[in-house]
């Protein structure tokens, strides 16, 4: 009982922790004015949680070993919960954006250590349902996040976003403080390797904020954007240089020798493309243009999500019988592909149907992935590498997300100008099915009482905003197909996975 009780409670904490990710993007507009802010100030609540998460998992391997896995665990849901509520109360939005940071750091272990606590909760037999387990939340939490804030925003006020962590977060401490223990293999602390920590939180602070904030300031237009990404370039290659050459790096990258490991890194995140890139085209596609209310988007999501919950288990299931995670793997990334490729043929006619059925191919592409690459990404490593593998694999997904999120922006962006301009170019005097359509929106509000110029004005308007429709929607096809070509091509890098096929992917850690 006691097993169970602690199972869901370490698996509840990373759904909170992932359900962060993205609870707050909607809510952004009724931060902006109840706080004072700019909609572009406001949006730094985002970016500073996803810097300061990027940051601190991979170095949670360090940290747990440092700290002891129970102290830092449970002093993370603490952290977390505490600047969850202060979040709450933040009257200033940079005071919002700096406790929405320190939650973040807070939140970095909910993630990597509680998976390898699911991981030890399980005999090696049965490690592929653990997988499983914590796969529902990875999957569940980004996509419910959006519905959610939608939900508290629409029927309480944002800061109840912030405050519905408190409960579950003192829950979640009071039975991690009765019920976890440290890990039977222990390991030593060594020196503490500050500038390995400095380098780290340069590179990748500097990249995520590049990919967070270029596609809002114009890219390489902004001194900053620039200055940000030099820093990120020369701080991660000494990151990397220096790790490789300390004794007691802060971040194992020798693990990443296992094979097995680095095609999982650069499978996860391609993964993690996908789930954040969809989570955020879907109910903006949704709600901008086929007019649906938040609460409409999140039962379009939720089939799906409750299929996936299926699939997880089934293809744990299907591991542990014998199946080739290469081949799951495949077969997910073709049904997410199914996916994208449906999603790029919508019309603006498109109803809920059209998409729900779409979205469980989607659900059930990334449930199938979602085990197997967790089984195959620690696969090969000693027991004691486990902790730092699993916090390199989920730092690559988050990494992902935030590449998937800034191309699919700039690629909207970019592809709606074409698009616009493309169009627009077609309504002149000598298309005379733009003539036609033109004098038929005139005659229309010229029998509703309105004058001659003042129709053809309201015509031309009505024509304009239809240009601009079809032109979202035509750079939304083309982002739906960009995420499946991604997809497409990271399929030959499965070929380097080892494993025969038939055998299991199971990790080696203690019986207990």
């Amino acid at each position: 009982m006691n097993r169970t009780i602690l199972l869901v409670t370490v698996i509840a904490a990373a759904v909170m922790e992932l359900i962060d990710t993205s609870i707050v993007n909607v809510a952004l507009s009724h931060m902006s004015g109840n706080l004072g802010a700019t909609l572009e100030d406001t949006s730094w609540v985002i970016t500073s949680y996803a810097i300061a998460n990027v940051i601190i998992i991979p170095i949670t391997g360090f940290l747990t070993t440092k700290l002891g896995r129970r102290n830092y665990y449970i002093g993370s849901i603490i952290a977390f919960t505490f600047f969850s509520f202060m979040c709450g109360q933040a009257s200033n939005i940079w005071v919002l954006v700096a406790f929405r940071f320190l939650q973040g750091i807070g939140g970095g272990a909910l993630l990597s250590v509680s998976q390898a606590i699911v991981y030890e909760l399980f005999p090696k037999e049965k490690l592929n349902v653990a997988s499983a387990l914590f796969g529902i939340g990875v999957f569940i939490g980004p996509t419910i996040g959006p519905t959610l804030g939608g939900y508290i925003t629409e029927f309480y006020s944002w800061p109840w976003i912030f405050y519905i962590n408190i409960p579950i977060g003192i829950t979640a401490a009071s039975v991690c403080y009765s019920l976890l223990h440290e890990p039977l293999i222990k390991q030593t602390a060594g020196k503490v390797d500050w500038l390995g920590i400095f380098l780290l939180a340069t590179g990748v602070g500097s990249l995520q904020t590049v990919l967070e904030r270029g596609e809002v300031d114009d890219w390489f237009d902004a001194n900053y954007i620039v200055c940000l990404s030099v820093m990120a370039f020369f701080g991660l290659l000494l990151f990397i240089w220096w790790e490789l050459r300390t004794k007691t790096p802060v971040v194992n990258l020798r693990v990443l020798r296992s094979k097995n490991l680095s095609v999982a890194a650069i499978l996860t995140f391609v993964s993690g493309i996908g789930l954040f890139s969809s989570v955020f085209l879907t109910p903006v596609f949704s709600q901008r243009l086929l007019n649906f209310t938040p609460s409409q988007t999140g039962l379009l999501l939720l089939p799906g999500a409750l299929l996936a919950i299926g699939g997880l288990i089934i293809s744990a299931r299907l591991l542990q019988r014998g199946i080739s995670p290469v081949v799951m793997i495949t077969t997910g990334m073709l049904l997410f592909m199914l996916f994208s490729w449906q999603m790029s043929r919508l019309s603006l006619d498109a109803n809920a149907s059209d998409i729900t059925v779409s979205l469980i191919w989607r659900a059930i592409g990334l449930a199938v992935i979602t085990v197997p690459l967790a089984s195959l990404a620690v696969s090969s490593l000693e027991p004691k590498d486990i902790p730092q593998g699993a916090a390199l694999n989920n730092m690559m997904r988050q990494l992902g997300g935030s590449f998937g999120l800034a191309i699919v922006n700039t690629y909207l962006t970019q592809r709606n100008a074409v698009h616009r301009s493309d169009l627009v170019a077609n309504i002149t005097t000598d298309n005379p099915l733009a003539v036609k359509r033109l004098a038929d929106y005139t005659n229309s509000f010229i029998s509703k009482g309105a004058g001659l110029l003042e129709a053809k004005g309201k015509a031309l308007r009505l024509i304009d905003m239809n240009v601009t429709r079809q032109s979202s929607l035509m750079s939304f096809d083309d982002a739906y197909l960009l995420i499946g070509l991604v997809f497409l091509l990271s399929l030959p890098i499965l070929l380097l996975a080892s494993g025969r096929k038939g055998k299991p992917v199971q990790v080696a850690l203690s019986d207990h």
